[in-house]
Order: C-alpha cells, then sequence, then structure tokens
C-alpha cells in the first residue's frame, strides 16, 4: 500500500501539518497519478483542512466524510481549505473522475491544522481491468451526441461498475483501464502495438516507465477487455487477415496476459466479462486459465457515443457482485 506524506515538497502554513494518505490506484513517489479512478485518503481530527493539487485537465472530486464538498474541474495548482467541520475526526478523500490519456494530475498533499490520523486501511482488494466501459467514459450524460469535451467532463469513473461494486463491498480499488483499448486490437485498429496488456504495466498510462513495486495483492481481478478487439471489421493493412484469425489471435494472447497476471497474484480470483459479440471467446479463455466467465447481456447504451449509461454501469455492477459473491 502506498502512503503519501510528500511534507517536503510544501510550503505550509506554520499552523498546518501534512495528512498521511492513502493512494487507491497506481501514484507515482512524488505523487502524479494518471489512471482513471485513483483517489487519495486520509484521516484527521480538527475543524479544517485544506487540499493541495494540480490538474491541467483532470476533474477531481474532494469528499468530506463521504460527502462530496467540492468538484475541481481542470483547477490547475490549487489549495482548497475547508473550514467549519465539527470538532472531531474526519476522512477527506480526493477521487480523480475524468480520464487522462496523455499527461497527468499530482497530488501535492494534505494538511490540517489539527491532528494527522492514520490514514484508512482496506481488507478487500479488487482490481478492475479494461477499456471506455470500465473507465464509465461519457457516463453521466444524457445524449448519445457527444463532442470530445463532452465525453471528458461527463466521464465520472467513481460511477462505473467497478468502484461503484467497491465501495459496496469496502474495497480497496484499483482501475487499471484506458477507452478505445483492446487485447489483441484497439477501436478501428488504431494505435496498433499499444494495447491495454502493453499498457497495463506502466505508473502512468501515456509514459512508458513501469509502476513501482507496492505489495498491491487483490484478492478479485475482473477483466472486462474486448469491446474494441472486435467492434468494427478488420480493414486492409492490419495483422490478420480475417475476423476468424483475429478471434484466434484474441484468444491466444488474452490466455496469455491472464496467466501472466496469475502468475503475479497466485491467490486472487478471475473473473472475466464478456458481451454476446465475443462471450465465446471469453468463455474459452476463462476454461484455458481457470478462470470464471461472466456473460454481459445487451445494454442500453444511452451515454456518450453508445456507451454505458448509469444505469447500465449499476447493472454490470450487479452482475459482478452476483458473479463473484462475497469478496473475502
Amino acid at each position: 500500500m502506498l502512503r503519501l506524506a510528500l511534507a517536503a515538497a510544501l510550503m505550509f502554513a506554520p499552523a498546518e501539518t501534512p495528512v498521511p494518505l492513502h493512494a487507491g490506484g497506481r501514484a507515482t513517489a512524488d505523487g502524479r497519478f494518471g489512471w482513471p479512478g485513483v483517489y487519495f485518503e486520509g484521516r484527521f481530527q480538527g475543524t479544517s483542512v485544506t487540499v493541495s493539487v494540480e490538474a491541467d485537465t483532470d476533474h477531481l472530486a474532494i469528499l468530506i466524510d463521504g460527502v462530496e464538498r467540492a468538484v475541481l474541474k481542470k483547477p490547475g495548482r490549487v489549495d482548497r481549505r475547508f473550514d467549519g467541520l465539527a470538532d472531531g475526526e474526519h476522512v477527506i478523500r480526493i477521487e480523480k473522475l475524468t480520464e487522462t490519456q496523455s499527461g497527468s494530475s499530482r497530488i501535492v498533499g494534505v494538511t490540517t491544522d489539527g491532528t494527522p490520523l492514520a490514514p484508512p486501511v482496506y481488507v478487500r482488494k479488487v482490481e478492475f481491468i479494461g477499456d471506455s466501459h470500465s473507465v464509465g467514459y461519457g457516463d453521466t450524460a444524457s445524449t448519445r451526441s457527444c463532442s470530445a469535451e463532452e465525453v471528458h467532463d461527463t466521464t465520472n469513473t467513481a460511477r462505473a461498475f467497478g468502484p461503484l461494486l467497491a465501495k459496496k463491498w469496502d474495497a480497496d480499488y484499483r482501475v487499471i483501464a484506458f477507452s478505445g483499448r483492446g487485447v489483441v486490437r484497439n477501436y478501428a485498429g488504431g494505435n496498433p502495438g499499444e494495447t491495454l496488456p502493453v499498457l497495463y504495466p506502466r505508473a502512468i498510462p501515456g509514459e512508458p516507465a513501469p509502476a513501482a513495486t507496492d505489495g498491491w495483492k487483490p484478492q478479485l481481478i475482473v477483466i472486462n477487455l474486448g469491446t474494441n478487439d472486435f467492434s468494427t471489421p478488420v480493414h486492409s493493412g492490419e495483422a490478420w487477415t480475417d475476423a476468424a484469425a483475429l478471434h484466434a489471435d484474441y484468444r491466444t494472447k488474452y490466455v496469455a496476459f491472464v496467466r501472466q497476471l496469475q502468475a503475479a497474484n497466485p491467490n486472487a480470483r478471475f473473473l472475466l466479462m464478456g458481451a454476446p459479440a465475443f462471450i465465446a471467446d471469453v468463455r474459452a479463455v476463462a476454461a484455458a486459465t481457470g478462470a470464471t466467465p461472466l456473460a454481459v447481456p445487451q445494454l442500453a447504451f444511452t451515454a456518450c457515443n453508445f456507451h454505458p449509461s448509469l444505469k447500465d454501469q449499476q447493472q454490470m455492477a450487479d452482475l459482478v457482485e452476483a458473479a463473484a459473491g462475497t469478496l473475502k
């Protein structure tokens, strides 16, 4: 578990003390983060708290004791102070809502004029690996027609199926997902060679440097990949001669990816999600690896660019919960 104090990087008011933070998700030693759904959480006793962040394009929600107090939208460098809290113990949480495919944001630190406490500790841990459906791409939109800016601004990973379920389980979670990426083929054949398994080891999705080893060992890993592999026909110049070759390559490479993850997480259970168009392939991968397949029915797709809506996200959360059972 990565814990961030970051005291040396800050210029605090004399009466303020750094609050140690738990990083939910991948963050670098200097507090940078880029994967969706990253959150930071700390505890303190007192009546005020200051959150310091740097975020050029991201939207960051700030919650105190589970209640959203602010959403910082593309704030740049900001120090946001919250006063007038009841004199007692509080939990401060910063959640990354939007997707960052290039660049990163940074948690500079959290300070209080009260008493810092040890950050929350989670027994349950779950990881969600996927594409835009796991990111929550445009999930809060009320229309399918969205500009790129509207997609960005209506994406809320905290309301995607993974975080929804993890919070219900009171579990620490990570979302390692990137819109438009697949197992062997990205949407419409774009960005060849930069599929999700290639990006997976990175600390920041748009940078090649690998994530540091931090002892993260989830009990459950949920993978939802395949939509981008098969949603558009294979075209001339791609690596596959036809759809049959693509499906065969998908199964082979997906088995290898799951086995790689199993070797790194020998005690984890694996749940592989699949839509009707490729659930047969997912079942074959699950049979070869000992994972559990989960068929996802046709969703309404009424959010941005025919993506899962909040209702769809809740339906997927319910399906995963039923398939996974109790997370111990």
